[in-house]
């Protein structure tokens, strides 16, 4: 990968900060076992991804601009056929990168990523049977909703953050938030700490881009969104992963049809 999108990679996801959690809760309580979440794709090096239809995963674009071969699914090694970038999503440029680094101002960095359609599907070049594909939650009524958050990457928690070089690829945990905007292409959350927080308050962190955002219904736990990138907090130098970030998601419900229609055209391309 170039030295952008490395870059890119490094914002988006770090920037997202966790699977950070409370200072006041052990760590155990936010652990869980790999074979809980089996449709949870490892992209090689950082990242992450959802098995929704037996030969297809859905991630975020930018965790995948360097078009990756293969995954790891349910411990095993899949190749991928085909990666298909919505077309609205923007790669930032390196003159962008070169300001926000100059000054240490990511607004217009932040303007670009939330105006990017930062969602990509990998078809497969088998299907999967061994793992079951998770359902997509059909609502769009995701404000005030209980969320569940899955990933394996850098944490720490909310008191001290963490540092910017710890490693993308950790134990896997899960944490729980909830909605606290949701419109257009996004819905977000805050990491807020004790005493308003929730038990196993938490959120992503670098390497969990593309990780699944699970919502809570009647019925079962359904994917919502996926992990994208973080609201910056001024030009302060604060460490990532501190009580107040505000996480935001790419929100699956305005992308539906679009994913809908992605797989259907590949059905009759092979047909």
């Amino acid at each position: 990968m170039n030295r952008l999108m490395l870059f890119v990679l490094f914002f988006v996801s770090s920037s997202v900060y966790a699977i950070v959690i409370r200072d006041d809760v052990d760590d155990s309580k936010y652990r869980v076992l790999g074979s809980e979440y089996p449709a949870l794709a490892d992209i090689p090096g950082e990242g992450h991804g959802i098995l929704i239809a037996p030969q297809w995963v859905i991630t975020a674009a930018h965790a995948v601009t360097w078009r990756p071969e293969q995954i790891i699914l349910n411990g095993k090694p899949r190749n991928i056929e085909r990666l298909i970038i919505h077309s609205g999503y923007k790669k930032p440029s390196q003159e962008l990168l070169d300001h926000a680094l100059a000054t240490w101002e990511w607004t217009l960095f932040a303007v670009l990523l939330s105006s990017s359609d930062d969602i990509a599907l990998l078809k497969l070049a088998q299907p999967i049977t061994d793992v079951s594909p998770v359902a997509i939650y059909k609502g769009d009524n995701e404000f005030g909703q209980s969320i569940k958050i899955i990933g394996k990457g850098a944490t720490g928690t909310g008191f001290t953050g963490y540092n910017f070089h710890d490693s993308h690829r950790t134990e896997l945990r899960r944490a729980e938030n909830k909605v606290t905007s949701a419109h257009g292409r996004w819905f977000c959350y805050v990491f807020d700490a004790p005493p308003e927080a929730l038990p196993l308050e938490g959120g992503e962190g670098n390497g969990d881009s593309g990780g699944p955002i699970f919502i809570q219904t009647d019925d079962d736990w359904l994917l919502a969104g996926l992990t994208s990138w973080t609201a910056p907090q001024g030009a302060i130098r604060n460490p990532p992963g501190q009580y107040g970030q505000i996480s935001c998601n790419v929100r699956l419900s305005h992308y539906k049809e679009w994913i809908g229609n992605v797989i259907s055209a590949q059905s009759r391309a092979d047909n």
